[in-house]
């Protein structure tokens, strides 16, 4: 259960925190989410308010203000997964129950998407009690806003990045330009892929991308477009094409390409695609990391989709995340495949990731793809 892939180049800028103590997506770990806690408040001196606002807004330990608005300028900016906090202190809840509602929320909403930050060591039950003193000072009236973009039911949607195939707003176009020439390239075998793909790529390789991920019968396993570049390359001409490596994503990006506009078509009605997409389902849904969220967590209607974590909108899985990827992040300067927004997913949560080409990212990328079936490709995507 290594953090960093064993496979392919490290992800830089992560948090290398070991939270190996945590479970994770290996279908190997058959450990349980953390245990329910039910608590009451523990005897000791009263909590303090301004050790509890500082926890509720720190970016170290959570921060509180990803999901709830709170008044300060500093809070910026604020989600809305949660409820509006401004005024709780009215609200007459004992600190009993908002110290409950802190420490491990699933005794009283057992469905929550809440993380049970006192069950899993994120915060002391000292510090909980400082959160709990900070709450009930959370009265009326509010505060008028200044800024419409720092409460998120004022502020502006985001309204996308224009044209995604147009090389002079996304990046990621003009690195198919460079596989292009790497495709008639003689790789180490002395062979290139033009041996044995006739005609230009976005012929040779048209409808190609729709297909994926889908089982590969050769290697036993589902497989994405970059997973097979990874076994593919080597065994024929010879080119390493390592997951995540700049290889890889150039070459992903042309095949991928020359599907642009055709429904994306992946196969979810063989024996083989039904029981990979019912364990790509169970990831989905499991709950991973400190943070005890599962991906349903954020991207269902259920959980924060649609709504703001922090500054960012949570995208709805019934909408359809894949099609678009590889993309082009402007925030990174640098184009990510599905698998390494799996990967980065994983330090929020507080979980160790996996490699790359982990199986159990494969099928769960078919579950996701399957939202997308019919639905017209369109790679490179360009996102924030």
């Amino acid at each position: 259960m290594a953090r960093r892939q064993a496979r392919g180049r490290a992800l830089q800028g992560l948090d290398t925190t070991d939270f190996g103590r945590f479970r994770t997506y290996a279908y190997g770990d058959a450990r349980p989410e953390v245990p329910v806690a039910s608590v009451t408040v523990p005897d000791g001196p009263p909590g303090d308010a301004a050790k509890g606002r500082a926890l509720f807004v720190s970016r170290a330990r959570g921060p509180c203000t990803g999901c709830h608005l709170v008044p300060g300028a500093d809070v910026w900016p604020a989600g809305n997964v949660g409820p509006d906090l401004s005024t709780v202190g009215d609200r007459g809840l004992t600190d009993g129950y908002l110290y409950q509602l802190v420490f491990d929320p699933r005794p009283i909403f057992p469905k929550t998407v809440m993380p049970p930050w006192g069950a899993t060591g994120v915060l002391t039950p000292g510090e909980v009690r400082d959160v709990v003193a900070y709450l009930q000072t959370l009265k009326g009236p509010r505060p008028a806003e200044t800024d419409p973009e720092r409460d998120p039911a004022t502020r502006r949607r985001p309204v996308g990045f224009g044209d995604n195939l147009d090389a002079t707003n996304n990046p990621g176009v003009l690195l198919a330009d460079q596989a292009e020439a790497e495709w008639s390239t003689k790789g180490p075998a002395d062979r290139a892929c033009a041996d044995c793909h006739v005609g230009p790529p976005e012929l040779a390789m048209k409808g190609v991308a729709a297909r994926y991920p889908r089982h590969v019968a050769s290697q036993g396993r589902v497989m994405s477009v970059e997973d097979w570049l990874t076994v593919h390359g080597p065994e024929t001409t010879g080119a390493a094409y390592l997951a995540e490596s700049e290889a890889n994503l150039r070459m992903t990006v042309l095949i991928k390409m020359a599907s642009n506009g055709l429904p994306v078509a992946i196969d979810t009605t063989s024996p083989e695609g039904r029981a990979a997409l019912a364990r790509g389902r169970a990831s989905f849904e499991r709950r991973v990391g400190q943070r005890n969220h599962a991906c349903a967590d954020c991207h269902t209607p259920d959980g924060g989709a649609n709504h703001f974590l922090g500054g960012r909108m949570l995208a709805d899985v019934r909408e359809g995340l894949t099609r678009h990827f590889p993309t082009w992040r402007t925030s990174q300067s640098e184009l990510w495949d599905l698998r390494k927004r799996f990967q980065w997913c994983m330090t929020p949560l507080g979980a160790n990731m996996l490699a790359a080409d982990a199986v159990e990212y494969a099928e769960l990328e078919l579950y996701l793809t399957s939202f997308d079936v019919g639905k017209p490709m369109s790679v490179p995507g360009i996102r924030h």
